[in-house]
């Protein structure tokens, strides 16, 4: 069992809403990275989702998509951020999420990048162009019980592809809650109500919702219809302005 796993698992039976933060590796340069993992963790997130740069980032907005292009211009690598997350790992306890497309993964070496994971105190993972009837790619992953391998899953998805979707998904299930990419929302789909609770009633691990939530209203909103949330875009830009009051105004935990 994954040390994500048991950290939201005791956050969800102690009733207690679950917040994950998004942060691009390298943006602002990689010896940034701990500086802000330590800031996330001591304001109260539950877990850190760590995003990997790609030059081809199908499933992000322009902020994150900016992000990403300021760290590769930093020259930030996949084994760099790895390597990185091992020291930082000494200091902090809280769960590191790795977001990557499959390509970096891929051309760094799958058993590698599993080794790393380990080295770095990595125990979660997403990577949203792998889609279910690819998964034996990452078989080794998969069958890995100190990482978990998190499935995402869409407002346009079919229902019994979501179930098929909600039995798989270790760690947490990721709620895609706009038909689209990352970015910030004004509002959200009438559909999203009954989609979450589809969710919710097919999952065995805590449902959060992500993509498209930057305040702190859109937080409560959804922490009222499912386990947690995911923020990314709003955090992203906020470290970028250095505006580190808005994110701790984001990451209040509430109650059930």
């Amino acid at each position: 069992m994954s040390k994500l796993h048991q950290t939201l698992q005791l956050a969800k039976e102690r009733k207690e809403k679950i917040f994950v933060p998004y942060i691009m590796a390298g943006d602002g340069g990689l010896h940034t990275l701990g500086e802000k993992i330590t800031f996330l963790e001591s304001v109260g997130a539950t877990a850190i989702e760590i995003g990997i740069p790609f030059s081809d980032p199908v499933a992000d907005g322009p902020t994150i998509q900016k992000a990403g292009m300021r760290a590769l211009n930093e020259g930030v690598s996949l084994e760099d951020i790895l390597e990185e997350l091992s020291t930082i790992r000494k200091k902090t306890n809280i769960p590191f999420i790795i977001m990557s497309y499959i390509n970096p993964i891929f051309s760094y070496g799958i058993e590698k990048f599993q080794a790393k994971c380990h080295e770095a105190g990595v125990s979660g993972v997403i990577i949203p162009d792998v889609p279910l009837e690819e998964m034996e790619l990452l078989n080794s992953i998969y069958m890995d019980e100190e990482i978990s391998i998190i499935q995402l899953v869409s407002l346009t998805t079919p229902t019994e592809r979501v179930k098929k979707i909600a039995q798989t998904s270790q760690g947490f299930l990721y709620a895609v809650t706009v038909t689209g990419i990352t970015g910030e929302r004004k509002e959200f789909s009438d559909q999203l109500n009954s989609f979450l609770e589809l969710l919710k009633a097919n999952s065995s691990v805590p449902v959060l919702a992500g993509f498209g939530i930057s305040s702190r209203e859109q937080i409560e909103e959804m922490n009222e219809l499912c386990d947690g949330v995911i923020v990314g875009s709003k955090i992203v830009q906020s470290f970028h302005e250095n505006k580190l009051q808005d994110i701790e105004q984001l990451t209040k935990v509430t109650t059930n």
